[in-house]
């Protein structure tokens, strides 16, 4: 189950032992888990592809290229160059979606949402320009900008 999942298993047998809970409640919480855990992995690929998509389209670059830019070392806005307004546009629109999807999904309210685009810009230029850590879809904060799965 990875993460803390010994102590998990370790809560879920000993409940099974008391008979509070049936081994088949344990299997179907632990099927659970496991689905969510898939959902979450799915989610944070497409958004990593939707990040990368948004930024070569707007640089002109391929994926191969902006990863080792970025494995190198360099910033989003090193990379982009005169892009560089372009590209935190390009960002900002991709951020304000996600949050607008979150909203019509029912994982965020419209006061969360409010309170998140206010300075989705900000958050944005700030990644753009960062150098360190810098990997596919990382550097927004709760979870990096583009990793889906955060709402």
């Amino acid at each position: 189950m990875g993460g803390n999942s010994g102590g998990l298993t370790t809560i879920l047998n000993g409940l099974v032992s008391k008979g509070t809970l049936t081994q088949a409640q344990v299997d179907a919480i632990n099927k659970a888990l496991a689905d969510a855990r898939a959902a979450g992995d799915a989610a944070r690929t497409a958004g990593r592809a939707a990040f990368s998509k948004v930024v070569t389209d707007t640089l002109g670059i391929t994926e191969a290229t902006l990863t080792s830019r970025l494995q190198a070392g360099d910033s989003l806005a090193t990379i982009a160059g005169a892009k560089k307004a372009a590209l935190i546009t390009a960002l900002v629109a991709l951020e304000t979606k996600e949050i607008d999807d979150a909203v019509a999904a029912g994982k965020l309210t419209a006061a969360q949402a409010t309170t998140m685009k206010a300075n989705v810009k900000d958050r944005v230029t700030a990644m753009v320009e960062n150098t360190r850590g810098m990997g596919m879809g990382k550097g927004m904060g709760h979870g990096g900008m583009g990793k889906g799965g955060r709402f």
